[in-house]
């Protein structure tokens, strides 16, 4: 496996959506006052990591909710976010903007009730497969130690790639929001 450099992942801060139990795939919703507060307490961390503009680059997802969550996030640190179209999250296909509750009302047939059963289920969704591939080009393109903004399910399979881990290794790394997913040297560590 080639070495990768030092990676700080995160997750968007709340949204509305989130609160609401939406799904956004494509779709955004606003950071909620939680939301943007977790921003800016990732930044406090990244700041006591020793981050710095002279040091580190940032890629985030062209979706607001990461971008906003970037910026705030980054504001002390003065890094300026390259915008990374392979960093957006996961198509849920029509499911996008429903809740769980309206996808068993509308497809009794389809499971629904895991995480993992949403993205693979949501008919005319992109699948996993195709982040697999998208979180690989991001890897691929890494040259300095990078601070990386996304969404639940990107962040996850960027994370299993990042340390030479399968698919079926996926459900077995932590999530959340407001947590920064810290990997060196293939170890993963949550700050």
């Amino acid at each position: 496996m080639t070495v990768l450099p030092e990676l700080y992942v995160m997750r968007h801060g709340e949204t509305v959506w989130n609160l609401k139990g939406r799904w956004h795939g494509s779709l955004d919703s606003a950071l909620t006052a939680k939301g943007r507060s977790q921003a800016i307490e990732m930044g406090q961390k990244l700041l006591a990591e020793g981050v710095s503009a002279l040091s580190h680059v940032a890629l985030t997802s062209p979706q607001t909710r990461a971008i906003r969550t970037c910026d705030l996030a980054l504001a002390p640190i003065a890094i300026t976010p390259e915008v990374c179209d392979d960093l957006r999250e996961i198509g849920i296909g029509v499911w996008t903007g429903l809740t769980r509750n309206d996808m068993r009302a509308g497809w009794p047939d389809l499971e629904v009730d895991g995480w993992m059963d949403v993205y693979a289920n949501a008919p005319g969704g992109e699948g996993f497969e195709a982040v697999w591939e998208r979180a690989g080009r991001v890897l691929e393109r890494l040259d300095a130690p990078t601070i990386v903004v996304t969404h639940g399910i990107t962040s996850r399979i960027l994370r299993t790639r990042a340390m030479g881990l399968s698919f079926e290794d996926l459900d077995e790394l932590p999530g959340g929001q407001g947590v920064i997913h810290h990997i060196r040297d293939g170890i993963h560590r949550t700050i």
